[in-house]
């Protein structure tokens, strides 16, 4: 009789253990980003960074004024390109040439000569371009339009358009990267990557998007030209490049389990 009642204490526990596991097993992860936001709730930003000048980059800066004959001297030529087509003709198109920031964090300006912009957000390109100009006393109105060119991001990993982005405005949040490459996939782990070069240096952020803190505290909540965000698999997809990948977590993989224990255990009682 105490042996009968042993057997079915352990019964249950190993049906109790098998009942959790599957439980456990079906549970869904937490997939949503900002887990912890309560509406109402205040997070201050971090302090706005916009798009600033660098080695490498290039700018297009375009001077003009009521008397075209002296901003034309401080203007880079047009310069024409010939593309030809399958009829023979060919389109002509003109553009004008840009400015490459060179190691120095330099560029050559027409007349005034080197200009150094390395570290300077597009208004204050144009505050000092338009200062020099003035100062010159060679023009007394310029007007001086300034526009970063070939500025991009990548992103890359667990995103449904990976892929590498150009910047058209000043200011790129993370979130504005995410939405340009179709957000994350089920697979991306919600813990972001984004490596960045500074002072020649590569440094790496991490930011959890279900933390709202971790996400506006980050300084790399504002993206910059040349960065890549990488978003890992998670745990379930890294599985799947194993043989038996995700079986061991699939409940009908522990039911058949248990019922071959179950199976063995009879036979060999039934043996003795």
């Amino acid at each position: 009789m105490k042996q009968n009642n042993m057997k079915k204490k352990n019964l249950k526990l190993c049906m109790f253990a098998l009942c959790a596991l599957v439980m456990s097993s079906c549970s869904a992860p937490k997939l949503g980003y900002f887990q912890n936001v309560e509406s109402g709730s205040v997070e201050q930003l971090p302090p706005l960074q916009t798009m600033r000048a660098q080695a490498g980059d290039k700018l297009s800066i375009i001077v003009s004024s009521k008397n075209p004959e002296l901003a034309y001297l401080f203007n880079l030529p047009v310069v024409g390109r010939y593309r030809p087509t399958q009829s023979g003709t060919g389109l002509s198109t003109s553009t004008v040439t840009h400015y490459t920031v060179d190691e120095h964090g330099n560029i050559d300006f027409p007349v005034l000569g080197p200009l150094h912009i390395a570290g300077l957000t597009r208004s204050e390109v144009q505050t000092l371009v338009k200062n020099k100009l003035l100062t010159s006393d060679m023009i007394k109105d310029p007007i001086v339009t300034v526009d970063f060119l070939d500025m991009y991001y990548e992103v890359m990993g667990e995103v449904n358009r990976p892929g590498r982005f150009l910047i058209d405005h000043d200011k790129v949040t993370l979130l504005d990267a995410l939405s340009q490459a179709g957000d994350l996939t089920i697979y991306g782990n919600r813990e972001v990557l984004v490596m960045r070069e500074e002072d020649g240096k590569q440094m790496a952020y991490r930011i959890d998007l279900r933390d709202q803190k971790s996400l506006y505290s980050s300084p790399a909540f504002y993206l910059k030209q040349n960065d890549v965000l990488y978003v890992e698999p998670n745990s379930k997809k890294a599985r799947e490049s194993t043989s038996i990948g995700n079986d061991l977590l699939r409940p009908s993989m522990w039911i058949s389990i248990a019922s071959f224990t179950t199976t063995i255990i009879l036979l060999v009682k039934n043996w003795k």
